[in-house]
């Protein structure tokens, strides 16, 4: 539909030519307030509309109460709710997980004037104030109506930040651009549901789920809906996270799975606009002195990250795809040989039958004897990992079993070429995480190549599910977005059971599953836009409450040609280097990725690869701290200088942990502009020492340097030794860099010679 520019059209989604039957609901000035086990619940009138996109109110309807409920957790988060039909209000969801320490519930009480309903805890801090006072008028025209009743309602999370709802957003009063709360009816039954809170001019926006967008995310407005990504470069994306971080030190999460929008100063500069299609508004609203406080509130009501394995910190090979034992037996043997360190092996889409027809089974062609193969593998220092999705092919040994005992969901309608609506791959069905035994029965899948010796399972996909069949316990709606949750969690914790590793490699996201560590970015193309893109992912990825991420060094696939173009040697070093500085590193993509097929370069990626394993104690230490706070691996540098303005917008720089400020570089004249805030910095390459508060213009960077930096006296957590994996590592033996006035740089400090 083209766009109107019309809040009731383009925004609420009514029929712009208004033929459907369907009706807006708007609130008016509460009419009363209760005291119910400590939660205030606040009698609200609605108000009919005029079916028009001037708004009015429809005298012949009945006014209709509904009650708005407010909840404090904790010192600092405080809960909206309200719901227009079958949804209730719940501490029971896959979403939450309450830390008990940091959500108790506390009591809220009211106190009453004639001007204002003011709404406190017992230790007397205001938490939310009703205004009642009419607006002061000096009365000369009566050119246009007067405004309708409003609800004026001001949050105060903390007691101290004021978050207002969006009560006087319009142009004339008919002509609204936001609503504070409305819902929707259609056909006679409410459908959907708006919250929105007031924005200020100079506010920014972070968060929202993997955006591969700007840093300030002010003037946008997206569609909550997981989908196929494909690409890093565009407006689909794989996690879409219902939370976002604003400038002003607070953050909201919208409690829903249904498919929603949100509109951050996009549809109006004056708004933050919620519309969720459930007809609920279920938003915590949550404040804190720091981006890192707001996000660990987050995490206090939807979980905090579990800490992944040591082995896991190590170098991830792979591509698109290893097709035999023998092949993978070369590969790891020349790693060996050529002392590449590394970890890990991953067989994607080709270790079945056939490729992508995902069966959970080893071809026992090409690989004769499995676990004699992942075993011989384990000696040698790899852990292999396995690809596969959550749905089941028409042509899969498991197609019968699946069908008959409902573990894929009955699909309503027949499907083209009997395979799915989303993918070109013929999938005949969707496993159905809202049927526990269907659950098991995954699980068992998995179990089985676990006992045998895989070491974690890459849980691809899982942004789409079939929408034309019919789940157990769930709509196909409002379970598209909690798939990834579902999906996830069963991997995790069968992995967890029988490994003791709690670890997924997983592409899809809602909220929620930052307790599943850990998840990368997708199918990015392998050029400096790709890079690009896929660090905007992880810098927005961190600021929606998760602590691990990584990508596909040196990008997915290739340009022209998906499969067969070639990857430029400065976009595979500058991609490694990047790799390095992030929580994970894996290599993968469409064609060859193993280092010495780049032979101009292999020398400089291998000492990379050695720097990597040199620093995993500080990522280990970094690490523990994300699990326990609000903290992430990848910092958008809003985390560590809030109050520098010129930080809202930079999208390629970031802080790795505590200690690093990293800037990539991200093209190929070896140069780049780069932004260091306050204070003393020393370049952890050359030694070289900078004064902050200022931009290093046109900084040239050797292709084997890194433009990443270091605060003087700083004390870094080191291991000095080479080794082949991290099964070699003692970490016992870590040592301290300490970035003192002698420090030359890390090439000096430790040359990584061959």
């Amino acid at each position: 539909m083209k766009p109107t520019n019309y809040h009731l059209f383009d925004f609420l989604d009514f029929d712009s030519d208004l033929a459907r039957d369907e009706a807006l609901w708007k609130a008016c000035k509460p009419i009363a307030v209760e005291e119910i086990d400590g939660d205030i619940h606040i009698s609200v009138p609605f108000q009919k509309q005029i079916l028009d996109n001037d708004m009015a109110a429809d005298l012949s309807a009945t006014r209709e109460n509904h009650t708005l409920v407010l909840r404090q957790y904790g010192n600092k988060i405080i809960r909206v709710f309200m719901g227009f039909g079958e949804v209730a209000m719940t501490d029971e969801s896959e979403m939450l997980m309450l830390n008990a320490e940091h959500t108790t519930h506390l009591p809220l009480r009211a106190e009453f004037t004639d001007d204002e309903w003011i709404i406190t805890t017992a230790d007397g801090i205001r938490r939310a104030v009703i205004n009642l006072r009419q607006p002061l008028l000096d009365r000369w025209s009566d050119l246009q109506p007067d405004p309708q009743e409003t609800l004026d309602l001001r949050l105060y999370p903390d007691g101290k930040r004021e978050i207002r709802l969006a009560a006087y957003d319009h142009f004339s009063p008919p002509r609204y651009d936001a609503l504070p709360i409305a819902f929707c009816r259609c056909n006679g039954k409410a459908e959907r549901a708006t919250l929105s809170f007031e924005c200020k001019h100079d506010e920014c926006f972070g968060g929202t789920g993997e955006r591969f967008a700007k840093m300030d995310l002010s003037g946008q407005t997206f569609f909550l809906k997981n989908q196929d990504g494909q690409g890093v470069n565009n407006r689909r994306t794989y996690k879409n996270i219902p939370f976002y971080v604003s400038s002003r030190m607070y953050g909201t999460f919208y409690h829903t799975h249904a498919h929603c929008k949100l509109s951050l100063a996009g549809h109006s500069t004056r708004s933050v606009q919620f519309l969720n299609e459930q007809p609920a508004v279920d938003a915590f609203v949550i404040a804190g002195d720091t981006i890192e406080e707001v996000i660990r509130g987050y995490r206090d009501l939807t979980g905090y990250p579990s800490m992944p394995p040591l082995w896991s910190f190590g170098v991830w090979m792979s591509r698109m795809t290893y097709f035999s034992a023998d092949e993978v037996n070369e590969i790891c043997d020349r790693l060996r040989d050529e002392h590449y360190p590394c970890d890990v092996i991953h067989l994607d889409t080709g270790w079945f039958r056939t490729d992508w027809l995902c069966e959970w089974k080893f071809n026992d062609e090409r690989f004769p004897d499995p676990e004699k193969f992942l075993h011989d593998l384990r000696d040698k220092g790899f852990r292999v990992t396995l690809w596969q999705l959550p749905y089941v092919a028409k042509d899969a040994e498991q197609i019968d079993e699946a069908r008959d005992n409902l573990y894929i969901a009955p699909l309503t309608k027949e499907q083209a070429s009997e395979g799915s609506n989303f993918s070109a791959l013929d999938y005949a069905g969707t496993i159905d995480f809202t049927y526990p035994k269907a659950t098991e029965w995954y699980k068992g899948l998995l179990r089985n190549l676990l006992e045998m010796g895989v070491a974690a399972i890459k849980t691809d996909f899982g942004e789409n599910i079939h929408m034309d069949a019919k789940y157990m316990n769930m709509s196909p709606e409002l379970l598209n977005n909690l798939y990834a949750l579902l999906y996830q969690k069963a991997a995790y914790e069968v992995t967890k059971e029988v490994t003791g590793d709690g670890i997924v490699w997983a592409r899809a996201a809602w909220a929620g599953c930052q307790r599943y560590p850990l998840h990368w970015g997708g199918d990015s193309c392998s050029s400096w836009d790709g890079m690009a893109g896929s660090l905007k992912g992880g810098l927005h990825f961190g600021l929606s409450g998760f602590a691990f991420w990584s990508h596909d060094v040196p990008g997915f696939h290739t340009l022209p040609n998906f499969m067969n173009s070639v990857v430029d040697d400065d976009v595979y070093v500058r991609w490694t280097q990047f790799g390095v500085f992030s929580s994970h590193i894996r290599y993968h993509g469409t064609n060859k990725r193993e280092p010495w097929h780049y032979p101009a370069i292999a020398s400089i990626v291998k000492k990379w690869w050695k720097l990597r394993y040199a620093l995993i104690p500080y990522i280990l230490k970094q690490s523990e701290k994300a699990c326990n706070s609000g903290s992430t691996l990848l910092q958008a540098m809003v985390f560590k200088n809030p109050d520098d303005p010129t930080v809202l917008h930079i999208d390629d720089q970031y802080y790795f942990g505590d200690s690093f400020l990293v800037a990539p570089v991200m093209n190929s004249e070896n140069r780049r502009d780069i932004y260091l805030p306050e204070g003393r910095w020393v370049n952890f390459f050359t030694g070289e020492s900078f004064e902050g508060g200022r931009w290093l213009k046109n900084f040239t960077v050797p292709l084997e340097e890194m433009p990443v930096f270091v605060r003087p006296e700083e004390d870094i957590p080191y291991y000095p030794f080479d080794v082949e994996c991290t099964d070699d590592m003692d970490l016992s033996k870590t040592e301290h860099l300490f970035i003192g006035r002698d420090f030359k740089g890390i090439w000096n400090e430790k040359p990584f010679a061959d």
